[in-house]
């Protein structure tokens, strides 16, 4: 399994930045979950939105709701993270990872087996 995220970079806040996340040797129908997680400095892996194995439900952080939107090329095999009306509280090394995961542990960073290498979001005032 390879995931491999890009689009990172430094914005300004109120912005907008689209990361992608390049996806190989998983597969929807075999349960996987692709999701996005972050990590600011100092602070704990946190959770960000994911779409739930084949595509039926979305799952977004609370802080995040209305402001990002996660998508999905399966042709592409690519999952992607729109992420609009950007803040400080956004600037994170944003990772994608996956995982044969169940409702329940969507949102935990321990559930996932296998993470990419993140790709840094920096926002500035």
């Amino acid at each position: 399994v390879q995931l491999q995220a890009s689009g990172g970079g430094s914005v300004q806040a109120g912005g907008s930045l689209r990361l992608s996340c390049e996806v190989s040797g998983v597969t929807y129908n075999g349960g996987y979950t692709v999701a996005w997680f972050r990590q600011a400095p100092g602070k704990e892996r946190e959770f960000v939105a994911c779409i739930f194995r084949n595509g039926g439900s979305t799952y977004y952080a609370e802080s995040v709701k209305g402001r990002f939107t996660v998508s999905r090329d399966r042709a592409m095999h690519t999952e992607y993270l729109q992420m609009n009306i950007l803040s400080a509280e956004d600037m994170a090394v944003y990772f994608c990872v996956a995982g044969r995961v169940i409702t329940s542990t969507v949102r935990n960073p321990d559930a996932y087996n296998y993470w990419g290498q993140g790709t840094k979001v920096t926002v500035s005032s």
